[in-house]
């Protein structure tokens, strides 16, 4: 519970800052807007020339547009924005106010930051989700949203571990930013299902950028082609990765020597 109010404090506080600035909230909305026109006029251009694209239909594809605008949001409200915060403590020291504090150092690294108006790509991707569902004819049973949650999370959370690992990469290399552009890069190619992409890029778009995880599992819990096989595995992967991002994470911490030093 304490972690939970922890956590519940941060975010507020960064919500309410970020509500000082509500011009922002029309800026992110047309932004968000202009993106997400972007990626369904690419599905369009790819259905006037074929009916379907390794077995996925034009609905089935827009769910997979959906869970990107979605998971993208998340990201960019949640993660990103504490993550970029973590590198600038350790080039500037401000780290060090941080890990002071009697709390867990990774919790608190992880919810400083709250980008509240990013929350609009996750809106809309809830409503590009809900209306290709509907067009699609199929009904969402408890067991399929089950799946389609959990698949969420495991993508989120691999995400997660895989950001904060890159940063606390920081405490020994100066000039990481490189990594999370490419991450960034490659992210994008999660608007289209992995399973089209080449053997060896499918490789790197499940183990290195987990965009496998992330956009196309939920995407195949809401079109009924999540298989067991890809259910055990992201559980394991985000398992295994929040451990290895906690054990790194402590590691780094004993290598930081702080501003002082």
């Amino acid at each position: 519970m304490r972690v939970l109010r922890v956590a519940w404090t941060y975010l507020r506080l960064s919500a309410l800052n970020e509500l000082q600035y509500r011009a922002n909230l029309v800026v992110q909305f047309f932004t968000s807007i202009l993106a997400l026109v972007n990626g369904v006029a690419g599905l369009a251009l790819v259905f006037l020339h074929t009916e379907s694209l390794q077995g996925w239909g034009p609905m089935e594809l827009l769910v997979v547009v959906g869970v990107y605008t979605l998971i993208g949001g998340l990201i960019r409200a949640l993660i990103q924005p504490n993550m970029w915060r973590i590198m600038d403590g350790v080039q500037e020291g401000t780290l060090d106010y941080t890990l002071t504090k009697p709390a867990d150092s990774q919790l608190l690294v992880s919810v400083t930051e709250f980008r509240l108006w990013k929350l609009v790509d996750v809106l809309l991707g809830l409503g590009v989700l809900v209306f290709a569902v509907q067009r699609l004819g199929g009904t969402i049973g408890v067991e399929q949203a089950a799946l389609f949650a959990l698949m969420l999370l495991c993508g989120g959370l691999i995400l997660y571990s895989l950001w904060l690992a890159v940063a606390t990469a920081s405490f020994w290399v100066v000039r990481i930013w490189s990594l999370f552009e490419m991450f960034e890069s490659m992210y994008q190619a999660g608007r289209w299902p992995v399973g089209i992409y080449p053997e060896w890029l499918r490789l790197a778009l499940t183990f290195i950028v987990p965009v496998a995880f992330a956009v196309t599992a939920p995407a195949e819990a809401l079109t009924a082609r999540l298989t067991s096989q890809t259910l055990v595995l992201a559980l394991a992967v985000a398992a295994g990765s929040l451990i290895a991002s906690r054990l790194f994470w402590k590691v780094g911490l004993r290598h930081y020597s702080g501003a002082s030093a």
